[in-house]
């Protein structure tokens, strides 16, 4: 066995891992310059904002790359703002986000960042605050002599209890379901004590809420979206690109917002319709930012072009399924490369293919007959029968159907379902 090139495909294998690029040294080693157009139109609402209370939609789909984003949005206005950008994934169990535990996140995050930069609050009042907190999430002063000091050590063990505890999680919001504006002075009492001491305005993003089921996103916003949009400071939120479908959710938000909404897009890799002509070419510019991200984590040496271009196509212009394709691809050949020790291993076009059947199947398993007709008119048509179709939206959610963006907004199916279509007799072979 190679250990030079056993370690290689190790380290492409740890690059390849799905991350966002959110400190410095990982933007330094995988960013591309990509999307300064959308950081640019954030950075007009948020500084733009008139009464520096805006609210902004941050949407698209699941894996595009917003996170990474959104932090390289953060570092290039924190030198003029107060950023606190939080991940919800992180913070709460996803199943029990909801708007009180949203909002108490904000405010927690908001005095964690104060203590991490060292923000000179007043002692008495940041005291005040540190009990406030103990108090609504139940820490018992036994807690708190048990080695708990005020500062990083309660906030590190407040967050702790605010993800892992069901129960810490639903006394807060029994308390403030029905005293809401309570909670909201709380968090803006912060917010003006960070502001008046750093003579920085706030902005908070909120990270992942996009990732929640459509039904969890109905339920936070339909009912409750004047509640999280009280706070007196700017917020990002981040919501499902399929929620732009929803006739009655979206004009709402939109509303509330006045539509300051930045849509990052899917990368179109084929313009509408080409990639069904025979011998069709991949547009050179979304190819060739898809493959200096895959450079960046896998040597060329362990991979063929011809390859990496076939990873471009099969991953729809998504950068999740970019960097999935990549992993899967390099845990086939960590296990050749043990299995036939002393032959060179390069990911190629057999390679792929394995790859991709792997994904073809873990996607298939979960699609019922309805689904495959959804899928089916889509491709056929770029549309589907109905946008506001559940079943639609839960496809479009789940990267099974993705959204791309030109003079119009059409659709199309995954790449690497259009196989599946075909041997189901549902499109003629191409």
């Amino acid at each position: 066995m190679s250990k030079e090139l056993l370690k290689s495909f190790q380290e492409a294998y740890s690059n390849l891992e799905l991350f966002p690029l959110m400190g410095e040294k990982l933007m330094e080693q995988f960013r591309v310059d990509y999307g300064d157009d959308l950081i640019a139109d954030l950075r007009q609402l948020v500084e733009d904002s008139p009464n520096g209370d805006g609210k902004f939609v941050f949407t698209g789909h699941r894996g595009c790359g917003k996170s990474s984003l959104l932090a390289e949005f953060s570092r290039q206005v924190q030198d003029n703002f107060f950023v606190v950008l939080f991940s919800i994934a992180d913070t709460i169990e996803m199943s029990a986000v909801n708007h009180v535990n949203i909002l108490f996140a904000i405010a927690l995050n908001l005095m964690y960042e104060a203590e991490a930069r060292k923000v000179q609050i007043p002692k008495t009042t940041k005291d005040q605050l540190y009990g406030w907190f103990a108090t609504r999430t139940r820490t018992t002063e036994v807690e708190l002599g048990a080695g708990l000091e005020l500062g990083f050590d309660l906030l590190s063990f407040l967050k702790a209890q605010l993800k892992a505890d069901a129960k810490v999680r639903e006394e807060i919001t029994q308390e403030f379901e029905r005293k809401i504006s309570d909670l909201v002075a709380r968090i803006n009492e912060i917010a003006a004590l960070i502001q008046f001491a750093t003579k920085q305005e706030v902005i908070v993003i909120i990270d992942d809420l996009d990732k929640l089921d459509l039904g969890r996103v109905n339920d936070i916003y339909r009912d409750n979206i004047k509640a999280l949009f009280q706070p007196n400071f700017r917020i990002i939120y981040t919501i499902p690109i399929s929620v732009m479908c929803d006739t009655f959710l979206w004009p709402l938000i939109g509303a509330e917002t006045n539509y300051q909404t930045v849509v990052m897009p899917v990368i179109k890799i084929f313009a509408k319709g080409n990639n069904r002509l025979p011998d069709a070419q991949p547009r050179s510019e979304a190819k060739n930012i898809l493959c200096e991200i895959l450079q960046k984590r896998i040597s060329s040496e362990l991979i063929d072009k011809s390859a990496a271009e076939k990873i471009v196509v099969y991953s729809g212009g998504v950068l999740r399924e970019l960097i999935r394709l990549g992993n899967v691809c390099c845990r086939i050949c960590l296990r050749l490369i043990r299995q036939k020790p002393g032959e060179k291993i390069v990911i190629n076009d057999q390679i792929i293919e394995e790859a991709i059947k792997q994904i073809r199947n873990d996607l298939s398993l979960r699609l019922g007959r309805d689904d495959f007709e959804i899928l089916k008119t889509t491709y056929e048509q770029f549309e589907p029968e109905d946008v506001q179709q559940q079943e639609f939206l839960e496809l479009l959610h789940g990267l099974y159907i993705l959204e791309y963006r030109n003079d119009e907004t059409w659709y199309d199916i995954h790449p690497i379902l259009v196989e599946t279509l075909r041997r189901r007799g549902l499109i003629n072979g191409e």
